[in-house]
């Protein structure tokens, strides 16, 4: 009885949750063979030189981390939902080419029910990672997420540095490797924002080592986020490295 309950709570929840990932979405210019993509829990930005998205954007709250669902019951697929078609999932084998499938908007923070699980495993929300990387620290930063947004509503901006001197690994699309991987997290209840720059391998410290201003992700990358605020709160949180706890 009181399992029906909770997930009855959860959906009169989820018309909210849907609508609050388009809330902060970034901001570049992009490109005729550019994608901006808005499936039900979270945004993406696809580019299709690099068979990726250069962003992927969600809102991340307890509600959202209440979900049920098991991996076991998703696969990798296609995501069909634009003109281009993302990278098919044997553009990136690990038996092949040593990288992981590694998620951006990871499925544990969507299994909140079967529409979030299954959409967490279309290729545009996938890059290619280091298993050492994906995971490791790349995976404590993850559980570091959930466990901010068990205490307050979050916004997730996270994705690859993609830029045109990476190598790329696929036999049907050719899928940009990134060096480096980026994550800003930001509480807009109470106005704070941390942001971490990753490399693409094993690391020896630990992810809150990585610690980086929101400005220089934005230099590297040339995206604009959070330009919705006001530029006096804008200009302040994204040049210190704040801390979420």
């Amino acid at each position: 009885m009181m399992f029906i309950i909770n997930k009855t709570l959860i959906l009169l929840f989820i018309p909210f949750i849907c609508f609050g990932q388009l809330k902060f979405l970034p901001k570049k210019e992009k490109s005729k063979d550019d994608y901006i993509v808005k499936h039900t829990y979270y945004s993406l930005s696809y580019v299709e030189k690099h068979e990726q998205a250069e962003w992927v954007h969600y809102r991340l709250d307890s509600i959202m981390l209440k979900g049920i669902e098991k991996r076991e019951d998703y696969d990798f697929k296609q995501d069909k939902t634009f003109k281009s078609k993302s990278a098919h999932k044997d553009d990136i084998k690990f038996s092949v080419d040593g990288y992981q499938r590694g998620h951006l908007a990871p499925f544990k923070d969507m299994m909140i029910d079967s529409i979030s699980a299954a959409e967490s495993f279309y290729m545009s929300n996938i890059s290619p990672q280091k298993k050492d990387f994906n995971g490791r620290e790349w995976r404590k930063l993850e559980n570091h997420v959930r466990s901010l947004a068990k205490k307050n509503e979050i916004y997730v901006t996270t994705g690859g540095v993609l830029s045109c001197d990476l190598e790329s690994i696929g036999k049907k699309n050719k899928v940009s490797v990134p060096k480096l991987f980026y994550k800003i997290i930001y509480d807009d209840k109470n106005k704070r924002m941390t942001a971490y720059l990753m490399p693409n391998r094993k690391l020896n410290t630990s992810f809150e080592n990585y610690k980086v201003t929101v400005d220089s992700i934005e230099i590297l990358t040339g995206i604009d986020f959070y330009h919705q605020l006001e530029d006096e709160l804008e200009d302040e949180l994204e040049s210190s490295e704040n801390c979420l706890e």
